[in-house]
């Protein structure tokens, strides 16, 4: 399926329901950060190392796809309702981010592009 294909899915979910009247924006924003912090959770006091591995454990695993699957489906229905395209609006951010983070001064390195000199 494409991210076309998804956010139909979604919307006819919606109107088949009459859930339409509740995707505002607002709505969908507060959902969509209420999700991620639900998958925040499985991984809040897992060491660096457990949470590489987290998807060897069955459980955790049905878990995360779960919770990424929510934290998608209220992304999708957000970029629907606002009419954004997230497939241009990420392309355009990686071609920003290259030039914020040049390689040559990025690599390696976590630091945001405001202290990485050069």
């Amino acid at each position: 399926m494409t991210l076309i294909s998804l956010q139909r899915a979604l919307a006819q979910f919606a109107v088949e329901r009459e859930w339409e009247q509740f995707h505002t924006p607002k709505n969908l924003v507060m959902a969509l950060a209420g999700e991620s912090g639900e998958l925040v959770e499985i991984f809040q006091w897992l060491t660096p190392e457990e949470s590489a591995h987290v998807m060897q454990d069955d459980e955790r695993a049905v878990q995360v796809r779960e919770e990424l699957a929510d934290v998608l489906a209220y992304l999708l229905r957000l970029a629907d309702v606002l009419n954004i395209d997230l497939e241009h609006a990420l392309a355009e951010k990686i071609e920003k981010n290259r030039h914020k983070y040049p390689v040559h001064l990025a690599r390696g390195k976590a630091d945001k592009y405001t202290q990485l000199g050069g």
